[in-house]
């Protein structure tokens, strides 16, 4: 039995993970949570946020549910506002929250999913970097984590629409990493979390029993290591299979 007396990493730390229902968002919630930090999760269904909330606090942890799109205008903004409100600093930043549009050649690809996926992967993505920046200047040591796919830096037969917002999110975190690595003590990282057992691994291999790659605990225990060691500005790395 762990010893609940023993420091945690990431005590008094405020963390926000977008999409954090489900999946290496839900997970990594828990994780950061387990460690002492007071976790905001968003996501767009309630019940699910509900159930991840009530995971932490079962488990002694401290959450607080944000129901929202991302897409939505105005909605990073507002968030960013209650954040400031309640705490006026954010700690950690784990961009989690993507869609992946339906993979098929280039010359197929459907516009209108594309449209959905550049505003959500990318779109998005910047909107969170602007509208947080301030609240990760304010905090001690403030530490943007993005969650990223290998196919944004290694393009793939049939992945190029998901491929693309992601080497787009990926140019944007690095690009925002040096912009502030005169100016601030935030520190950004790329984590490429490699093949994961998440319902948007399933629906691009349907066919692959899940019990053959990682659970997204894994990747979740990962992200608090990277924490709690520290890394440094502009950091890249990818979770190993046998992680």
């Amino acid at each position: 039995m762990a010893d609940s007396t023993a420091p945690r990493s990431l005590e008094g730390k405020i963390a926000l993970v977008t999409g954090s229902s489900r999946g290496i968002g839900a997970a990594t919630a828990r994780a950061l949570a387990a460690e002492g930090a007071h976790v905001v999760i968003t996501g767009r269904k309630v019940t699910d946020l509900e159930a991840v909330e009530d995971a932490i606090h079962s488990a002694g942890g401290n959450a607080t549910i944000a129901p929202l799109d991302l897409t939505e205008s105005d909605s990073i903004a507002r968030l960013a506002e209650a954040v400031a409100q309640r705490w006026d600093k954010l700690d950690i930043l784990v961009i989690n929250a993507a869609t992946l549009p339906t993979l098929t050649p280039v010359t197929q690809i459907d516009r209108k999913q594309l449209n959905q996926a550049l505003t959500l992967n990318v779109l998005a993505t910047q909107a969170l970097l602007s509208a947080f920046d301030p609240l990760l200047k304010r905090a001690e040591a403030g530490r943007v984590i993005g969650v990223t796919s290998s196919v944004g830096a290694e393009p793939r037969a049939f992945w190029g629409a998901y491929g693309a917002t992601k080497a787009a999110f990926d140019n944007l975190l690095m690009s925002h990493g040096q912009e502030i690595a005169r100016i601030s003590e935030t520190r950004v990282a790329v984590l490429d979390p490699g093949a994961t057992r998440t319902a948007m691994r399933a629906r691009a291999y349907p066919g692959e029993d899940p019990e053959t790659v990682k659970p997204p605990e894994s990747v979740a225990d990962f992200i608090v290591t990277m924490l709690r060691d520290d890394f440094p500005n502009l950091h890249r790395v990818r979770v190993s299979t046998g992680a």
